[in-house]
Order: structure tokens, then C-alpha cells, then sequence
């Protein structure tokens, strides 16, 4: 059936993100040949008056082509039922992890169904719903915002912010809001929650207040091959762990702890110095070869 894009109710809208390369791939498939899949509708409160459950997307695109209607397959079913079945279909695209997690909060606190009845009816288990609720309910909700606005990746806000979200909200908010205007890739993002990880608590301040200095500065750094990449990462952690193993050894961490306790940290140093003693004897020749006449460094402390 036909139903005039204005008979619309778009109360599911922040369920999805905007994607706008999917957007313009859809513009110019709908301008060339015309809307091919209805979007989902149901009966909503007043006659006449329809709610969309599925094609958010199109009926973007159909609007800004100026169309005032739309191809619709009106389902027999409550909104709550009718968001389960499309969410089993997939039919307009996968959803992300957020996305996921904002259905079962939608269906959670507006249709009032409860995670246990959520995993039986979207076939997944009852951790598999608690997982995804937990991603948004860490993600402060102006990130969550920058997702639904395509600002930032949905993997990215997954994989990184979530659990940087986790240990430190306030640096997550901070983080992105200093951001603005940069879309970061999941590569950058990987960089910049590996730093703050790995940092003291001035160095993480400094990453959190000047994310995009940070990234810059990593930019000017020549090309690598991806073995190159991973072992400059992996040197650049073992030294980030020495620093901060020094600080808490000089906090007095060793020194105030229980004697079960020392004989522990003990073992445990005397294996990590057969392993750094393994890695300086095949790391040696770096440093004889970079402190060589002519080299462009000239000093051994310059060595990586």
C-alpha cells in the first residue's frame, strides 16, 4: 500500500545510526530507480496515522527527493512484536552492537518486556541481551549522541570508548568532545585508548585534552609495514609498563606488601627479567648498529 510520508510516525528514529555513505548509495538508487522495498509499518494511535518500524533510511532519502509517499507493508502486530520480527528479518541492514542495545532498552522500558522474555523471543541468550544493555548503559549518553549522528564509528565506540567508558566516564566524555570535528578510524582510536591505558595519570590528562594533537603526532611519523607497526607498538608498551612498574615499586608497593605477597612479586620479577634478558640479547645489535660513526642519531640512548 501507499501511505503519505506526513501520516509517518518516526518514534523509533534514534534506534538507528546514520550512515551517510549508505545514504548517498541509497539517494542515487531511489532517484534512478525508484523505492523497490517497502518500508514496515503499524497501526498507530489515531486513524490514519501509521508508525515506522523499519526504513528509517528510505524515508530519509524519499524526503530529501521531495516524494510525499512511500511504499509500506502495514503488519498485523503490536509495535513491540513488529520490532522483534524485523530485528529477526535484518531487513533494512545488520544492526551494531549499539544498535542492539538500544532496541532492547526501547523494548525494555517502553514496552515493559523483561530480559529474560527478550532472549526467548529474539532467539539469544539471556548474557547475550545483559551484554548489549551494558553498552548503553556505560556509553555516556553524548557519545552515544555522536554514534546516532555518524560522527563516530559504531565499532569504534564499541570495541574502545566502551571500555574506556568503563574505567574512567568523565575522560571517555571528555576524550570525544575534544574530538569534534575528527572522525576518528578504528585504527586512531586503538592508538589513543592504548596510550591512555598505558599512561600515568598527567600523561592520560594530556591525551584526553588534546586528542587530535596526539593523533598528529603520530601522523608525522614515516609509513611502517604492519610487523614494523605491531613491533613498535608491542616497544612502546614494554617501556609504558617499566614506568609505571618503577613508580608503584617506588610508591612502596613491594615494600609494604605481606611476605606470601613478596615471594609472589618476586617469582614473578625474576621470569620477567629472563625475558628481558632475552629480548636485549637479540635487541643488542639495534643499539651497536645506531651508534655507529656516520649514523644520523650517533648516540646509543636514541635507540628504540
Amino acid at each position: 500500500m501507499q501511505v503519505e510520508i506526513n501520516q509517518l510516525e518516526l518514534r523509533y528514529a534514534r534506534l538507528r545510526i546514520r550512515d551517510e555513505v549508505q545514504q548517498a548509495k541509497l539517494l542515487a538508487s531511489l532517484a534512478k530507480d525508484g523505492q523497490q522495498s517497502p518500508v514496515m509499518v503499524v497501526a498507530g494511535d489515531e486513524p490514519s496515522r501509521f508508525v515506522l518500524i523499519d526504513g528509517y533510511a528510505r524515508v530519509a532519502v524519499l524526503r530529501e527527493l521531495a516524494r510525499d509517499v512511500v511504499e509500506a507493508t502495514e503488519l498485523s502486530l503490536s509495535e513491540a512484536d513488529a520490532l522483534v520480527k524485523v530485528h529477526r528479518l535484518e531487513g533494512e541492514r545488520r544492526r551494531s552492537p549499539l544498535e542492539e542495545g538500544w532496541l532492547l532498552e526501547e523494548l525494555m522500558e517502553r514496552h515493559g518486556l523483561r530480559l529474560a522474555e527478550l532472549a526467548t523471543r529474539l532467539g539469544r541468550s539471556k548474557s547475550w541481551v545483559s551484554r548489549r544493555l551494558a553498552l548503553v548503559t556505560v556509553l555516556p549518553a553524548s557519545v552515544q549522541e555522536r554514534v546516532r549522528r555518524g560522527q563516530l564509528g559504531a565499532h569504534v565506540a564499541t570495541k574502545y570508548l566502551v571500555p574506556l567508558a568503563r574505567a574512567n566516564a568523565p575522560h571517555c566524555q571528555t576524550l570525544v568532545t575534544n574530538l569534534q570535528g575528527h572522525r576518528p578510524t578504528v585504527r586512531e582510536m586503538g592508538s589513543l585508548y592504548s596510550a591512555w591505558r598505558l599512561g600515568d595519570g598527567q600523561q592520560r590528562a594530556r591525551i584526553v585534552r588534546s586528542p587530535k594533537l596526539f593523533l598528529k603526532s603520530l601522523d608525522a611519523d614515516e609509513p611502517m609495514d604492519e610487523a614494523s607497526e605491531q613491533l613498535l607498538n608491542d616497544l612502546r608498551s614494554l617501556g609504558a609498563i617499566a614506568r609505571r612498574t618503577t613508580r608503584r615499586v617506588d610508591e612502596g608497593a613491594y615494600r609494604d606488601a605481606a611476605s606470601t605477597s613478596r615471594d609472589r612479586l618476586v617469582r614473578a620479577w625474576t621470569h620477567a627479567r629472563r625475558s628481558f634478558e632475552s629480548l636485549s640479547a637479540v635487541t643488542t645489535p639495534w643499539e651497536e648498529q645506531d651508534a655507529r660513526p656516520g649514523n644520523a642519531d650517533g648516540d646509543p640512548t636514541s635507540a628504540p
